[in-house]
């Protein structure tokens, strides 16, 4: 059985959707309430493959809000993300994906230090970030949307907006290995990562966001960010293709300006429909049939009966790895979402 650990957009969001989850003690809380809630299994799922095998999975919902960080509560925030894994782990799920704010919040504090939680001892190899199936979905989209906008890659420049995260090297590996894009711009917060990722890439242009946007044909945006940015349209190249794979949204504001393309990045489509009702409460077009490319890894890794935790710590995603949850991702019918829009949903739920 797979796992999926998730949250909400924000606290707003959150008090939206809990009552129609069965939770209306959840609906009029604030935050404070949040922060204690505990983790609960809200959905169970029911998956075909292409192939006709059928499993069988939970959807945690962790409790936690991005604006436990914004508030600088983060002993909530970690003890959020901790107790949605001990929960999955006392309920038999074989394979956990951390979605969202959750495998980022893993990783930035260390939680692999904690692993006694009351009475239960993590396994951590029954957890996954779903990181690698996440990269490798982007990568597909940039090369496909690309070619659907008449944008020639070998004359283009890339600029990567969280390009020091796991998400956003892998990115990066794969676009200099497998492409021959013109030009990488790296745009990252931590000065010394970019430098060690160029190091690694052997190219690579640091730059700041407000330098980058009006250069760059593609952005790939992958920071880790609790409220999205606000970007001026006006700076943008004609034709530009905007991949947001943040969740929430790395971008801020609707979008609606010939010639800017906006895409849902790291989202896959099933070619058979799920029989859940989780997808239905993040704003997918097709709730039946789309979700996040993190939360299909579990899926993927259930089907192969892979239970090791496939994607697992800063920076360790492999071209190989991509290529392994590329073909397993293939063979039991997920593809990468193409549906370009010119209008991106803003972070706040609408």
């Amino acid at each position: 059985m797979f796992g999926l650990i998730g949250h909400l957009t924000s606290l707003d969001h959150a008090q939206l959707v809990a009552r129609d989850l069965g939770y209306p003690e959840y609906a009029d809380q604030g935050l404070d309430f949040w922060c204690s809630a505990p983790p609960q299994i809200v959905d169970t799922i029911k998956v075909t493959s292409a192939t006709g095998q059928q499993i069988e999975g939970r959807y945690v919902e962790s409790c936690f809000l991005p604006e436990m960080l914004a508030a600088k509560r983060i002993k909530a925030a970690t003890r959020k993300i901790i107790n949605a894994m001990a929960h999955a782990q006392k309920h038999g799920i074989d394979i956990t994906a951390l979605g969202g704010f959750s495998s980022i919040i893993f990783e930035n504090f260390n939680l692999n230090q904690i692993q006694q939680v009351r009475n239960v001892t993590l396994e951590f190899e029954r957890f996954t970030t779903g990181n690698t199936h996440t990269a490798y979905i982007i990568c597909q989209q940039v090369v496909a949307a690309a070619e659907k906008l008449g944008i020639n890659l070998s004359d283009a420049t890339v600029a990567v907006c969280g390009a020091t995260g796991d998400i956003g090297s892998a990115v990066c590996r794969w676009l200099i290995a497998r492409t021959d894009i013109k030009e990488l711009l790296l745009i990252a917060r931590n000065q010394e990562r970019i430098q060690q990722l160029q190091e690694e890439l052997g190219c690579g242009v640091a730059m700041d966001l407000d330098t980058a946007l009006p250069k760059a044909d593609i952005v790939v945006w992958v920071a880790s960010m609790a409220k999205g940015v606000e970007v001026d349209p006006n700076s943008l190249k004609r034709p530009c293709l905007m991949i947001d794979g943040g969740y929430p949204k790395n971008l801020d504001q609707h979008f609606n300006f010939d010639g800017v393309h906006v895409l849902k990045g790291g989202i896959v489509e099933h070619s058979l429909d799920i029989d859940w009702r989780i997808m239905q409460i993040v704003n997918m077009d097709v709730p039946g049939r789309q979700l996040f490319a993190c939360f299909a890894e579990a899926m993927l890794l259930e089907f192969e009966k892979w239970y090791t935790n496939f994607s697992w710590g800063r920076n360790q995603i492999t071209l190989e790895k991509m290529d392994m949850i590329g073909q397993a991702s293939r063979r039991h019918g997920f593809r990468p979402l193409l549906d370009l829009n010119t209008a991106l949903l803003v972070t706040e739920p609408s």
